[in-house]
């Protein structure tokens, strides 16, 4: 597989045997990536908590976290789908968006104005210092597409590795079924 390089709003789907447990079947958004490093946000890693056990303010509707990943585990990241909604996002691909005004996201969400499926919440971050991510894709541990926001809104959490690579399709398609613990088939 030739050198794979990376943008901001790709994804890097993690290898079936990678071997790190923090990126096991992660798909990873990548949020920026320059000459100094990589920052992403692994998109389908639930935590059993919700926004409101990690603030000292009232979230009123439930609202689920995801671990962005291992970084910085006391650190909360957003990424959302309306930025007619929020001021300050910065635009990572198209349909989505990082960041952004916290107060009147907390405000919107309490009103019902702002939906949580078009909004989802990370503890911690994935980060790469420069040319950490480039020796990791020579390596092949990661597999590069680009992302679609109604994609990552609209598929299942726990079902979101899998279907990528099977969008994806040809060798991608039958390495969505590889089992976890081929020992086990």
């Amino acid at each position: 597989m030739p050198t794979q390089h990376v943008k901001n709003g790709d994804l890097l789907i993690a290898e079936p045997f990678l071997g790190d447990p923090n990126f096991e079947r992660s798909v990873v958004l990548i949020c920026e990536h320059n000459e100094l490093g990589s920052f992403g946000l692994v998109w389908n890693q639930t935590v059993q908590l919700h926004l409101d056990d990690v603030l000292s303010d009232d979230i009123y509707p439930e609202v689920a976290l995801y671990v962005g990943g291992p970084v910085e585990k006391n650190t909360l990241h957003f990424i959302h789908r309306r930025p007619d909604l929020i001021s300050k996002s910065r635009l990572v691909a198209e349909g989505i968006y990082w960041g952004g005004d916290f107060d009147e996201i907390r405000q919107m969400l309490n009103l019902g104005t702002l939906s949580v499926t078009d909004i989802r919440f990370f503890i911690g971050y994935s980060g790469w210092s420069a040319g950490q991510l480039s020796d990791e894709l020579k390596r092949d541990s990661w597999i590069v597409t680009p992302a679609s926001g109604e994609a990552l809104f609209d598929t299942p959490t726990d079902q979101f590795w899998r279907a990528v690579l099977r969008q994806m399709g040809g060798q991608y398609r039958v390495m969505s079924h590889y089992p976890t613990d081929p020992r086990l088939n």
